[in-house]
């Protein structure tokens, strides 16, 4: 039988419980720790010392990271719970509403409201709604029939600042997205009794088989077919919450039936090209995501545009891209690879699609210019573009895509070029 060794804590037990707190915060934000991390971190910081904030920023991240999509979660709890010293007034100020037009308007950073969600939980105090009374002392009662619900505000709010629970509801009614698309009218004919075109072949075949008498005029239509939908969705560091819920939606996209797409084929490129169209054939989206993430190994790592754009087009392009295909394009554009090889790559992706569509996160800013080199690049290959950082916005893209002359924001942006 194993003997058991006491656990010794560092000299200083405060340390210890606030590791363990600290846990409890990422164990609440969705980081899986346990109580054998917990140990481990322990005795690690034990181990590593506390004299450099680095060193022990690090230790901790071994201990409790082990995903590429947690370590924005861990870096800002930690940077909120261990070094910043008024955190609890920053995230007072994230979770509560406004109370007497004192809260300062200013946007939660990446991450940081599930951070303060994490960190705070249950614990935030209840505000009491204040009544409004006349002069004589009777309370006003306010319709609120005409409120806008949290499920409109909800379609408006960036993914970035979502917290837990609205990224839970988010995930709900991006499975309840469509995406149709109109079927696309061939060359190939069939045969029908109301086409407007002449089917001369048929008309003479009926005719020999009656002595060469043309007694009816055989009339056809064109045949019908469906595109594929092929998207190539970035998933470095600045876009990974906004790839992971693109991904959620286009999951839902891959397993309707009857939205007309013969194939959806899905693609993520960080600093290499990643094919995952067989992952979203699992019905579970959890299961389907996870295995998805397993296999793109630079997940929130840099981009390479430009080289993974060249892989696509030199080993995927006749495979996926035929029937007329619509490519979905989701980056940002931030790219510092060689432009002249991203513009030529970008040409030839929009020469072989039917319709090029860019979603960029960065159009839900007012004040949004293509000044970055990548942006520049790629904006004039592009059919259209988009915002992509919402789920109103995802609606929206459902009815560009039937409309083939939406061109989005990309006509008053090169103006600007």
């Amino acid at each position: 039988m194993a003997e058991y060794i006491p656990l010794e804590l560092p000299d200083n037990p405060r340390l210890a419980q606030n590791i363990i707190h600290f846990a409890r915060a990422l164990r609440r934000a969705g980081l899986p720790v346990g109580p054998g991390r917990v140990i481990d971190a322990i005795r690690a910081v034990e181990a590593a010392g506390f004299t450099n904030r680095m060193d022990f920023y690090w230790t901790l991240h071994a201990c409790f990271v082990n995903k590429p999509e947690h370590r924005i979660v861990f870096a800002q709890i930690f940077r909120l719970y261990w070094r910043d010293p008024r955190y609890l007034e920053h995230m007072m100020s994230l979770m509560l509403p406004a109370v007497r037009g004192v809260q300062e308007n200013k946007a939660a950073q990446s991450a940081e409201k599930r951070a303060a969600q994490a960190l705070l939980g249950d614990e935030m105090p209840d505000i009491p709604e204040q009544e409004e009374e006349q002069e004589d002392g009777t309370q006003i009662e306010v319709d609120a029939s005409f409120t806008i619900s949290t499920e409109e505000k909800l379609k408006t709010l960036d993914f970035e600042q979502m917290s837990l629970d609205e990224i839970a509801q988010a995930k709900k009614m991006l499975s309840r997205l469509t995406l149709p698309v109109k079927p696309i009218e061939s060359r190939r004919s069939q045969a029908s009794s109301m086409g407007k075109r002449t089917d001369y072949r048929r008309t003479i075949r009926d005719a020999l088989r009656k002595g060469g008498e043309i007694r009816s005029i055989a009339h056809a239509k064109p045949r019908l077919r469906w595109p594929n939908l092929v998207v190539l969705c970035d998933i470095s560091g600045s876009m990974s919450q906004y790839s992971r819920m693109v991904l959620h939606f286009l999951h839902a996209v891959a397993n309707e039936k009857g939205q007309g797409w013969a194939k959806v084929h899905a693609f993520t490129f960080g600093t290499r090209l990643t094919n995952i169209t067989r992952h979203l054939a699992t019905r579970d989206v959890d299961a389907s995501l996870k295995a998805a993430g397993a296999e793109a190994q630079d997940w929130q790592g840099g981009t390479r545009i430009g080289q993974c754009l060249h892989d696509f087009n030199h080993h995927w392009t006749r495979r996926v891209m035929g029937q007329g295909a619509v490519v979905l394009l989701i980056t940002d554009g931030l790219d510092r690879d060689d432009p002249a090889a991203l513009e030529k790559e970008m040409e030839r992706l929009h020469l072989s699609s039917k319709r090029l569509i860019w979603l960029n996160p960065l159009l839900r800013w007012d004040g949004f210019a293509p000044k970055a080199t990548g942006i520049r690049t790629m904006l004039p290959h592009v059919d259209s573009f988009r915002a992509g950082h919402s789920i109103q916005s995802l609606e929206q893209l459902a009815e560009a895509i039937s409309r083939p002359d939406d061109a989005g924001e990309k006509a008053r942006l090169m103006a600007l070029l």
